[in-house]
C-alpha cells in the first residue's frame, strides 16, 4: 500500500457528491484537507478553483482534486495561479499521461461527465503516477513563461 497522502479537494454544488465519494473511498490513504463546497446549495466554481489555487500557491499541500459539473470552469479557475498544472481528466489514461508528460498537481474532473468508477480510477492514476522527467522537464518549465 502506497505512504499516506494529504491532498486538497475543492467542488462546486455540481462536484459536491463525487468529492464526498472519493474522499470516504481513499480515506484509508490520504488526509484530505476539504476546501469545500460543503453541500448541493448552488456557489461559483471560480471560488472554489481560487481556493484551490491559494492552497497549492501557498505550500498548504502540492496536490489536489477539484470537481465541478464538466470540470471545465473549475480548471479554468484553478490554472490562473502559476504554481497549478490542472488537467481535466475524463479516463484513467489522461490521468496517468497528465502527471507523467505534464507534471500535473491538481486533477480536474467532471461530476456531471463522468462515473464514480472512472473518477476513482483517475484518482489511482493521479496518485500513483510520477512525473517522468528528461525531455517533459523543459516543456513543463515552459509553462511558467506563457
Amino acid at each position: 500500500m502506497p505512504d499516506r497522502q494529504t491532498l486538497a479537494i475543492a467542488c462546486d454544488h455540481a462536484g459536491f457528491a463525487l468529492k464526498e465519494t472519493l474522499k470516504s473511498h481513499f480515506a484509508d490513504r490520504i488526509d484530505w484537507i476539504d476546501l469545500g463546497a460543503n453541500s448541493v446549495d448552488s456557489v461559483s466554481y471560480a471560488d472554489f478553483g481560487k481556493k484551490m489555487g491559494q492552497a497549492i500557491t501557498d505550500g498548504q499541500v502540492q496536490r489536489g482534486i477539484i470537481i465541478c459539473g464538466s470540470g471545465i470552469g473549475i480548471s479554468i479557475a484553478a490554472n490562473r495561479f502559476p504554481a497549478v498544472r490542472a488537467a481535466l481528466c475524463t479516463d484513467a489514461t489522461m490521468a496517468h499521461l497528465a502527471r507523467q508528460h505534464n507534471d500535473a498537481n491538481v486533477l480536474a474532473l467532471g461530476g456531471r461527465i463522468i462515473g464514480v468508477q472512472v473518477a476513482i480510477d483517475c484518482v489511482e492514476e493521479f496518485l500513483n503516477t510520477a512525473f517522468e522527467g528528461g525531455r517533459h522537464t523543459a516543456r513543463v518549465d515552459a509553462l511558467g513563461q506563457c
